[in-house]
């Protein structure tokens, strides 16, 4: 008898601590505050996936469904500043396509440090300072990011303010704009729905090959879902384009932002 209740308050307390040690992205584009304790890391991989146009000369217009992976290894430096390796990966759809939209990253890396101010709760809002540098096989792009969250017992506010840099290889110099903001709130530390808004607006020095829709004001918003297993968690977001909603993607021109936009990340704690 003793021994049947002592394995579930053992299995819980593993539970717990597994669950505290772990730095879960609660919503999929805006990073949270927390940052993993020193000497402690974690893996996380991230897919993107959207339905657009694509134009084949034997089949002509038709709809493809694209992706990015980021595939990223978290590590405490210190418990305040936090080093991010990534890879990044587009796979290339089934099929051969005259005109393909890409997404928003390239094959290759990055690299990134994300530091909190203070302690949790010490502020009336908790404030993080992220840089980031990325090289893919298109461009070197420069990232700056201020993270900002709040939390009211199991409610949670979060807002990145982001600007990017882009320098193509080509010679093109891009200014990107693209913050994002959401809430969550703690049903149980298993389950956590939440809502997620992002936006870009990308600034180019030459006119796009294209029509000038890649480069328009776009925003998106959804519902999101942590699940939150401890050592392992998983994240979804599923988005409407709210900005152009009468738009027709223009398989001609490679239009890159579909109605929808799915993204999924999956944490495992080391």
């Amino acid at each position: 008898m003793r021994a049947s209740l002592l394995l579930p308050a053992a299995l819980a307390a593993l539970l717990a601590a597994a669950t505290s040690r772990a730095t879960p992205r609660n919503l999929p584009f805006t990073y949270n505050y927390e940052t993993n304790a020193e000497g402690e890391g974690e893996l996380e991989t991230y897919v993107d996936m959207v339905p657009v146009k694509a134009l084949s000369a034997a089949t002509g217009s038709q709809t493809v469904l694209v992706s990015q992976i980021q595939e990223e290894f978290e590590y405490g430096i210190t418990d305040h500043l936090e080093l991010g390796l990534y890879v990044t990966f587009v796979p290339t759809p089934a099929g051969s396509y005259d005109v393909l939209p890409s997404l928003t990253e390239g094959n290759g890396s990055k690299q990134r440090l994300r530091y909190r101010l203070s302690d949790a709760g010490k502020l009336p809002v908790d404030i993080g300072l992220y840089g980031e540098v990325t090289e893919n096989d298109s461009e070197v792009e420069l990232e700056a990011k201020l993270i900002l969250q709040r939390r009211f017992g199991n409610f949670a506010l979060a807002a990145n303010v982001v600007g990017e840099r882009e320098m193509y290889y080509g010679g093109r110099n891009d200014w990107v704009f693209d913050p994002s903001a959401g809430f969550w709130y703690q049903v149980t530390p298993t389950f956590q729905p939440g809502f997620e808004w992002w936006m870009r607006k990308e600034w180019s020095s030459q006119a796009p090959a294209g029509g000038a829709f890649n480069l328009d004001l776009q925003q998106y918003v959804g519902p999101v879902v942590l699940l939150n297993f401890g050592r392992v968690w998983w994240t979804t977001g599923a988005y409407l384009r709210v900005s152009e909603m009468n738009h027709t993607l223009n398989a001609a021109n490679g239009d890159s932002f579909g109605a929808v936009w799915f993204r999924t990340v999956i944490g495992l704690t080391l």
